[in-house]
């Protein structure tokens, strides 16, 4: 499964970190964030809860930029 979610964040390389933290979540399959369009899409490993895995991708976001977020 595939979801879109619009984030905030200031930087290009802020958005990257996001990213690396997001693809290193487990149950995310892939992710990739578009600092143009401010969104990152996230394809979830097939049997995880998709809100659990972005409650967690949400978590190590803010662990590498506590000034970011992603809407839910």
């Amino acid at each position: 499964m595939k979801k879109t979610y619009k984030i905030e964040v200031d930087c290009a390389n802020c958005a990257n970190k996001m990213e690396q933290a997001a693809r290193k979540t487990e149950g995310v399959q892939s992710a990739t964030v578009n600092f143009m369009t401010l969104k990152m899409m996230v394809e979830f490993a097939e049997g995880h809860d998709p809100q659990a895995v972005m409650e967690q991708v949400r978590k190590n976001c803010k662990k590498v930029e506590d000034d970011c977020e992603i809407f839910l």
